[in-house]
């Protein structure tokens, strides 16, 4: 799917990603894994950010045992990465640019629905204290029968519930590991970012740097709802 198909396409749903993509908060969770290795008087191996991003915060804290060779921290640093980054998120909710217009348009129009590795009552809170819950029908998060991200479950489960198969639903995304679950679902995929070097750019169909990306703007007025 080139960029091109993807902006004279009109999708039946949307699925949006919620860290880093409807909430700013991709930099509460480097906050919150800092201040966790400082806790348990770890050093962050290099580059850690870049892996644990868009990481479901069990496994977080199983990589962050790992590559420190603490093993048996796993479960220990994980409860502290998601008591501390919950803190974070009371203290400072903030929407990304473009987020709030972008969803307030399409609720008018499709079903949405929110597919995320984060818990319920977190996304539900962060989603409620920035006034967009409201919008979704759906709020899908990975558990005991929906298996996290990059495995394609929130995506598919999120999508079905829009009521419509996952080829005719969008999903938008800023991380890889969120991408590559869309893509697995069947999902078409707005990726949010800077575009990646290699083959991992194809994760997206389109690449945009905000959702208030004014190609991106031009598109929703048109095609949401056509």
């Amino acid at each position: 799917m080139t960029a091109r198909n993807i902006l004279s396409w009109s999708p039946s749903a949307i699925v949006f990603d919620c860290d880093g993509t409807l909430m700013d908060t991709e930099r509460h969770w480097q906050e919150a894994r800092t201040s966790t290795f400082r806790a348990f008087g770890l050093k962050p191996p290099a580059g850690f950010a870049g892996r644990a991003k868009g990481v479901h915060y069990k496994e977080c804290g199983a990589l962050m045992a790992k590559e420190t060779g603490k093993p048996d921290l796993a479960d220990d640093l994980a409860d502290t990465l998601l008591i501390t980054f919950t803190a974070l998120v009371d203290e400072d909710p903030v929407t990304m640019p473009g987020a709030a217009a972008l969803v307030g348009l399409a609720a008018r129009h499709l079903p949405l629905a929110v597919a995320s590795n984060c818990p319920r009552e977190m996304v539900e809170s962060c989603l409620d204290r920035a006034g967009l819950l409201r919008s979704f029908k759906h709020v899908v998060v990975a558990g005991e029968t929906v298996r996290p991200k990059p495995e394609p479950d929130v995506y598919d489960v999120a999508a079905r519930l829009c009521g419509v198969p996952p080829e005719e639903a969008l999903a938008v995304e800023d991380s890889l590991t969120g991408m590559e679950s869309a893509r697995r679902a069947g999902l078409r995929v707005i990726g949010l970012g800077a575009v990646p070097p290699g083959p991992e750019a194809e994760q997206a169909d389109l690449w945009v740097t905000s959702l208030a990306d004014r190609e991106l703007v031009k598109w929703a007025r048109s095609r949401i709802g056509a």
